[in-house]
């Protein structure tokens, strides 16, 4: 491509960009909804860049051919993932990649290379599998997506440092490094564990039983050494121009079957166990952007109250109501709230029922108490207020007059935690000109779970449902089944729910325990101990749904020992990474 048409092609990716913003504004002016706009503007903003960078290289003819091959396997990574069911793409996405990194090897400046075309790759994916984050709130769907692929890039590119100083073990290293990272995505306060390999799989679930052993972990494992068998046969044709041995094929035949063969009989063979209990999960559907929070809390219960009522039979042991239902109530004085109150009224026609609903606290400090890492100050006639904000869930019945709090420990870095306020400190400014807030919501430190009648139950709310590990302690807690509370509508109806729904039926295949999923709009399910779907309901309907759940107590492997896979390939990591140290040291 000479360079008149790449500044062309440039001037065209910013005119797309720069239109589609503007699009965007004035659907924001007029309170509308983006929709898969920003995957067209995200697209546009990365072609500006990326031919922007090649305009200093030279000798471009081979770089083009390895743009082409990294643009490719971002393509192939993201079509691997729900709603797309051309799942088996993720078991050789990372081949065009990892060519490149081998062909690159021998050249000057090989490790800025590989960078640039790992990133390449990276942004691709993360912007085709995660635009949607762009409709919740634009600048942290930026940073989303184009910081999270430099952080994808550094395992890849020490992957590439390994191979050249310890050649032996440097496919070893392409493997703990990238699990490692996965590992550090689900702990770190930038946590972004969304497109972990592993987590492509819940397209199909029925393929990936061993996940009671394994996790997600044990997916991306799968799928990382298979990416590498394949690479192998390719890499091997293309440089000595032979057919592949019988016996090269069947290694990668035998590492694709086998996992699913196994996962198939295990499908087959699981029966669902425990007691079981009818519950009725409502959809009320409120658009939240423009919607849900300026309706009267009031209004909105009489919605969710109607929708249960339909549903409802003398059966009936449990009510769900999705995520952030209404709000603010002072956790100390439920009891006072006049939403409270109605919902008892409405739990008094129903005696039989536990009502288990999202909500928005808060805790008012005493002048004695002392600050906490969230407490916020303002302003209360002549003196302040100090209180600490939760994204959190209760448990309320007729005649229990002890609602039972649960406060969401797992944020969405942006709206619900400032990542690493302490060191960004000098960002403060911009984020309360933008009326937004560092100081995040407040946590617990343990899970744990809502009791009745024997029956506990796993409140789970949104962003908490994607970590598997952490949904353990719920079952470690004894909880018998689990209820998810989100509100999916901030995505408008892309790809963003459908995953997340997806995505929880790994965690019912992890721990065997039965799921009800309350979304504000689309999509809420019921989910089987195997990671069947049951009565989707569908995006932007307001609707009620009854099943019956079953309560489990049986311990699966993966709740005792959780992520082994991901902790024996960050102790590999550290021991590789020391001693690719140690070796550079002695090189230079």
């Amino acid at each position: 491509m000479s360079k008149q048409i790449r500044i062309g092609v440039i001037i065209l990716a910013v005119l797309v960009a720069a239109y589609m913003g503007m699009d965007m504004w004035e659907l924001y002016q007029n309170e509308q909804l983006w929709g898969y706009r920003p995957v067209i503007l995200f697209i546009a903003i990365w072609k500006a860049i990326q031919l922007s960078l090649t305009l200093r290289w030279k000798e471009m003819m081979p770089r083009w051919r390895w743009l082409t091959m990294s643009t490719v396997s971002g393509i192939l990574l993201a079509l691997s993932f729900p709603p797309f069911s051309t799942t088996f793409l993720i078991f050789l996405a990372w081949v065009p990649l990892l060519l490149v990194e081998h062909e690159a090897s021998g050249t000057k400046n090989s490790g800025r290379k590989v960078m640039f075309f790992a990133y390449n790759t990276f942004v691709i994916w993360n912007i085709l599998a995660t635009y949607w984050v762009g409709n919740t709130a634009f600048v942290a769907g930026v940073f989303a997506m184009f910081l999270n692929a430099f952080f994808m890039s550094v395992p890849f590119w020490l992957f590439h440092k390994t191979k050249q100083i310890m050649p032996r073990l440097g496919y070893t290293g392409f493997v703990v490094y990238w699990i490692s990272f996965e590992l550090l995505h689900l702990t770190w306060e930038i946590s972004w564990p969304w497109i972990t390999l592993g987590n492509a799989f819940s397209q199909f679930p029925s393929w990936v039983q061993w996940y009671e052993y394994t996790g997600v972990f044990g997916g991306s494992l799968w799928a990382l050494l298979a990416n590498l068998l394949v690479f192998f046969l390719v890499r091997n044709f293309l440089e000595k121009k032979e057919k592949p041995a019988v016996l090269e094929i069947g290694k990668v035949v035998g590492l694709l079957v086998i996992p699913i063969a196994v996962g198939l009989f295990m499908y087959s063979a699981q029966t669902q166990k425990g007691p079981k209990a009818e519950v009725v999960i409502v959809q009320p559907n409120f658009e939240p952007h423009h919607e849900k929070f300026t309706i009267p809390d009031r209004t909105q219960l009489k919605r969710f109250v109607a929708l249960a009522d339909t549903a409802i039979t003398p059966k009936t042991k449990y009510v769900l109501f999705p995520e952030t239902s209404f709000g603010l109530v002072e956790i100390s004085d439920f009891d006072k709230n006049g939403e409270i109150r109605f919902l008892k009224s409405f739990l008094e026609k129903h005696p039989q029922v536990t009502l288990i609903t999202g909500v928005d606290s808060y805790k008012q400090f005493a002048e004695s108490d002392p600050d906490t890492r969230h407490t916020r100050t303002v302003k209360r006639g002549s003196g302040t207020m100090r209180y600490e904000l939760y994204n959190g869930a209760i448990q309320m019945r007729a005649g229990n007059y002890e609602e039972d709090h649960y406060k969401k420990s797992r944020f969405v870095p942006g709206p619900e935690i400032f990542p690493y306020r302490d060191i960004l400190f000098f960002v403060k400014p911009v984020v309360d000109y933008l009326g937004g807030s560092v100081m995040g919501l407040g946590s617990q430190p343990q899970r744990s779970v809502f009791e009745m009648d024997g029956m506990k139950i796993a409140p789970s709310i949104c962003y908490e449902s994607i970590y598997g590990s952490y949904n353990t302690g719920y079952i470690k807690k004894g909880a018998q089944a689990t209820f998810i509370m989100t509100n999916d509508g901030w995505w408008d109806n892309t790809a963003g729910h459908r995953q997340h729904l997806q995505f929880a039926t790994l965690r019912s295949i992890e721990t065997r325990r039965d799921i009800a999923r309350s979304a504000n709009t689309g999509i809420s399910a019921f989910i089987n101990q195997r990671g069947d779907i049951l009565q989707p309901t569908k995006y932007d309907e307001a609707v009620a749904i009854r099943g019956d759940i079953q309560l489990n107590d049986e311990i699966t492997f993966y709740v005792i020992w959780g992520d082994m896979i991901a902790r024996l390939s960050f102790f590999t990591a550290l021991l590789l990474v020391g001693n690719l140290f140690v070796k550079w040291r002695v090189k230079r």
